[in-house]
């Protein structure tokens, strides 16, 4: 993709009122800089869509670990990994809620340009943008609780202390939001030239609105059971996505720095690199379950520390010899040394050449180490495993249970290709497996949604598996005791609204933390989390 995302700042003075004196206007003003009727709101749709898609590094921190996805005994994950607070970690607990926020400050100013220009002609990109406001709304609020929503990004207007909504109240208003966006998308107008996910196309991102309003309702399930069928059976009677070629995913840029995949980057600096692994829990589902994925996402790095440094040197791929590492542990030279763990598998290498987690399986660098990579926003595979569990409480999603698990299952697999086709599970190897594991009738729920949690996790998309790991309470994850341990061993169910919010916005904030049960803590739970 070209370097062409433009910024807030620039959108802010393009859209700022002229000077009162008529003199100065022509004295001052560039006649060859672009103001608000020049300006093209596609710039900003991509550098929104780009944001959102890119901040991967959030969720290694705290969701990857914490949803026993990936291990580390590495300290800059030890966050997630051990539910610890260490250094300025709760900063990047507030990362959504900054970064979300910035992504819609860009789609509010693209539909503000659009409507003023031309509203006919960029019709779409208003309509995508308003389905991105509801996608990203979402992410914030499930992340955190009660947010700023009917008067957030009103600063303009004088509201620079937003009042926090309910969280019960936005998702009441998402849905039908959602609903009007995808209504409003018209094939006949002109495709959006900033997409980045389907390059305009009309057809797939009504799909993936129904499909993301499948998402929505179904995060309802506990808290307003009508609600969510109702949403879900209206989703999949209009179309939800119907292959992995309707999968929402960006494409980074390794030419660009800020446009580079940003969970990469986070993974590719040296310790990182070393101290990552996949979790014990997912090889275990994995060997478990015989699943052919084994033997393309993982693999042993090559004997030594040097080797093991190496981030374009790739390893033994075999299923046979994959070993996941187990969660909440370091290299301290402590009790919680991985070293000291009874079923270590040793370290590779001699003399000072030694990689202590040589033996433990990484996640393959040809398949997830590029700065090029992909960013999955919503796949095939996680809505047919949704709209599995609504067949499976009687909801009429034009299918069975079984078949829309089916397909999940076969989507899981065959997205892994969109990584990179090292990862291609092929289809016969897909077909076997989807056959010899039909979905049971003895606890359908738990296999389905451990499913989700593992196409989530393979697709590096960490975040809604916790989302959905915290909704459904499937895999059954049991949570590691490592000392100074913030959250008394609870896996966190939340994260901790950002500090500026204290001097930028105190009443708003604590009127969010009086409806947690517990406060501002990583363990409260947030309205549909019961």
């Amino acid at each position: 993709m070209k370097k062409t995302f433009l910024y807030l700042a620039l959108a802010s003075v393009l859209l700022a009122p002229a000077c009162s004196e008529d003199h100065l206007d022509e004295v001052n003003t560039n006649p060859n800089a672009a103001n608000a009727s020049q300006f093209n709101p596609n710039f900003l749709l991509a550098d929104a869509q780009l944001g959102f898609s890119n901040t991967g590094y959030a969720q290694l921190l705290y969701q990857a670990t914490g949803i026993q996805a990936l291990a580390s005994t590495y300290n800059y994950y030890g966050n997630g990994d051990k539910y610890v607070n260490a250094g300025n970690f709760t900063d990047y607990q507030g990362r959504i809620f900054n970064d979300g926020y910035s992504s819609l400050s860009r789609l509010n100013q693209a539909i503000l340009i659009a409507n003023t220009q031309d509203p006919a002609r960029f019709k779409n990109v208003i309509a995508i943008s308003n389905i991105m406001r509801v996608l990203i709304f979402q992410r914030i609020t499930d992340t955190y609780g009660d947010i700023p929503y009917t008067e957030a990004l009103q600063a303009a207007e004088g509201v620079t202390a937003p009042k926090y909504d309910k969280q019960q109240d936005i998702y009441m208003d998402l849905l039908p939001k959602l609903e009007a966006a995808i209504n409003s998308l018209d094939a006949a107008a002109p495709k959006p030239t900033g997409d980045l996910i389907y390059a305009g196309d009309v057809a797939k991102w009504k799909k993936f609105g129904y499909s993301l309003m499948v998402r929505v309702a179904m995060r309802l399930t506990k808290v307003d059971p009508a609600a969510a069928q109702s949403w879900t059976e209206k989703a999949a009677a209009s179309g939800t996505f119907a292959s992995t070629a309707d999968n929402g995913f960006i494409i980074t840029d390794a030419a660009n720095g800020d446009t580079q995949n940003s969970t990469t980057g986070a993974l590719l600096t040296p310790d990182d690199f070393r101290e990552v692994r996949w979790s014990k829990t997912l090889i275990d589902y994995l060997k478990a379950q015989n699943d052919p994925r084994l033997g393309v996402i993982g693999e042993i790095p090559q004997a030594g520390a040097i080797n093991n440094a190496n981030q374009g040197l790739t390893g033994n791929t075999s299923a046979a010899v994959q070993v996941g590492m187990p969660n909440g542990y370091d290299l301290s030279g402590g009790a919680f040394d991985i070293r000291k763990h009874p079923n270590y598998p040793g370290g590779t290498g001699t003399g000072t050449d030694v990689a202590p987690l040589g033996n433990y399986s990484r996640p393959r660098v040809n398949v997830y180490m590029k700065r090029n990579g992909a960013n999955f926003i919503l796949t095939y595979a996680e809505t047919e495993f949704l709209l599995a569990e609504a067949a499976t409480r009687g909801w009429n999603v034009g299918g069975t249970a079984a078949e829309h698990y089916a397909n999940g299952l076969r989507g899981a697999m065959q997205s892994l290709t969109q990584l990179d086709a090292a990862a291609t599970v092929n289809d016969a190897a897909i077909s076997t497996y989807v056959t010899a594991n039909p979905l049971s009738t003895e606890n359908p729920l738990k296999q389905i949604n451990e499913q989700y949690w593992l196409e989530a996790s393979t697709t590096f998309n960490f975040i809604e598996g916790w989302f959905n790991w915290r909704r459904s309470g499937y895999p059954e994850l049991t949570p590691v005791n490592y000392p100074g341990n913030v959250t008394n061993a609870t896996i966190p169910r939340r994260m901790i609204y950002p500090a500026s919010e204290i001097s930028n916005n105190p009443a708003g904030l604590q009127s969010g933390v009086a409806n947690l049960q517990g406060g501002d803590l990583l363990t409260s739970r947030v309205w549909w989390d019961k």
